[in-house]
């Protein structure tokens, strides 16, 4: 029986798989690692992939350019794996949506901070100096801030679905006030500046919230 029409096969290897994704993993580590200490407008593609050990043509397969380097380290510094993954399907915003009183759900979010700001915190104070003098920097420092801005909304609403929410300010200001000390900034004065410790920056947090937005 004759094959010519029959339809071409897929070849699916998992290790080649595997073998992209760790590629793709490394290329990431050295572009965080020189955009934090050289500095976005200093780092060349090219010295990415010296540091990263590939050629400049598989940063570009399998990253991008220059600004997808930027923003692929952003997301993948916010989510904690290689790639960017919504807020409604981190495990740490499930735990929080099933939580039963406001001030676990504030608990669980600060605890979350720490864990995110020590890898996201220096790569966005780099992201921020960049869209000084680069317009792509700036455009995705403005959308990250107002997707977070976004997502803050959305915690409030979380903590006024208990019934504990104050409801003598906006909720928009509250969200805005959330948004103002769940940034990298607050956490580089605090942690790296002031000395403290990860431990305490997430019990201030949560007592500060506490305070600020519950009843």
């Amino acid at each position: 029986m004759s094959e010519v029409n029959a339809p071409a096969r897929r070849y699916h290897s998992p290790r080649r798989r595997e073998q992209a994704a760790a590629t793709r993993d490394a290329i990431l580590a050295a572009a965080h690692e020189m955009f934090v200490t050289e500095g976005y407008a200093r780092t060349t593609v090219a010295d990415i992939g010296r540091r990263a050990g590939v050629a400049v043509d598989t940063i570009y397969a399998a990253v991008g350019r220059k600004p997808d380097l930027l923003r692929a380290v952003v997301e993948s510094a916010i989510s904690g794996t290689g790639q960017a993954v919504p807020a409604e399907e981190r495990d740490y915003v499930r735990r929080l949506r099933r939580a039963a009183t406001a001030a676990e759900k504030i608990s669980i979010y600060a605890d979350a901070l720490v864990r995110i700001q020590p890898r996201l915190a220096p790569v966005y104070a780099a992201l921020r100096d960049a869209a000084v003098t680069d317009g792509d920097c700036d455009a995705l420092w403005k959308q990250i801030s107002e997707r977070r801005a976004a997502n803050m909304r959305k915690f409030i609403d979380d903590l006024a679905s208990t019934g504990e929410l104050r409801n003598d300010r906006p909720a928009a200001e509250l969200a805005d006030v959330v948004w103002s000390m769940n940034g990298p900034e607050y956490w580089l004065l605090l942690v790296d500046q002031r000395g403290w410790t990860p431990a305490q920056f997430a019990a201030w947090l949560a007592d500060a919230w506490g305070r600020l937005l519950l009843e």
